[in-house]
């Protein structure tokens, strides 16, 4: 397993190698790793075992981590919910998109999501979603890939093409299904098209069943900040009719919302 702390860019003496140490902790636990032991932890964090202790038995004390009373194995507490929650709340853009976010998933009948770019993923930070059969639960917080899925070739269409590509070869471009386009000139052909479209789409290469028609958002200055995608299920919708009905629809949200934080 390899470590989850990451260096500092830069030796500083303002650096707090604690508060580092009980972030890693923190982001240890995952939906692969629910539950861990202390030997776990300090595998997958690359610390010591008695440094991971120190810091499991702080975050306890803080109410962020317990420990199951029949395994003793280490979990995380709800209290842990109340980081994010905070950045939700506090964001801007999540309160203006809302509205909109919401009228996208009245007249399209399908799941809006509204993400934003983190390192080499889009993460999930308001979504709308329909109550129709969904095939694939994506709830706010989840990390998604960008160079396989709507909202990142969106996202990444706002870039020049030398980033895009940058971006793309730094990603570990996994065939998450027979349909996962992996090559990278293949993938910069999609964002390519949907600089000329105006919405990017991705038909099971993420999960099966699944398909994404995404568009940017961009700020007052035309840089992407986030992007709007849809989530039509392929029980419903074939990517032609989805392009064709669902696409002006997204990309008309994604332009409101735009403008509105623009002013």
């Amino acid at each position: 397993m390899t470590s989850t702390i990451r260096q500092p860019p830069a030796v500083s003496s303002l650096f707090n190698q604690s508060l580092e140490k009980g972030l890693a902790v923190l982001r240890a636990f995952d939906a692969a790793h629910r539950t861990l032991t202390l030997a776990e932890l300090a595998t997958l964090t690359g610390m010591s075992k008695g440094s991971a202790q120190r810091t499991v038995h702080t975050l306890q004390q803080l109410g962020y981590v317990g420990k199951h009373p029949q395994t003793r194995r280490f979990q995380l507490l709800p209290r842990v919910i109340e980081i994010g929650f905070n950045y939700l709340a506090a964001h801007p853009l999540i309160r203006v998109a809302n509205p909109y976010l919401s009228q996208l998933a009245n007249a399209s009948g399908e799941t809006a999501s509204l993400t934003e770019p983190v390192g080499l993923d889009m993460v999930y930070v308001a979504q709308l979603v329909t109550s129709k059969f969904i095939p694939v639960h994506t709830p706010v917080g989840m990390r998604i890939p960008m160079y396989c899925t709507s909202s990142g070739r969106a996202w990444l269409s706002a870039l020049p093409d030398a980033q895009v590509r940058a971006v793309l070869e730094a990603s570990t471009r996994v065939a998450r299904t027979p349909y996962t386009l992996t090559d990278v000139d293949a993938i910069l052909a999609r964002v390519a098209a949907c600089r000329q479209v105006g919405y990017a789409s991705n038909c099971e290469e993420l999960f099966l069943g699944d398909m994404g028609i995404g568009a940017p958002i961009l700020d007052s200055n035309g840089q992407a900040v986030a992007a709007v995608h849809l989530s039509p299920p392929t029980s419903r919708w074939t990517m032609e009719e989805a392009q064709r009905k669902l696409s002006p629809m997204v990309i008309e949200c994604a332009r409101a919302i735009s403008q509105s934080i623009a002013h």
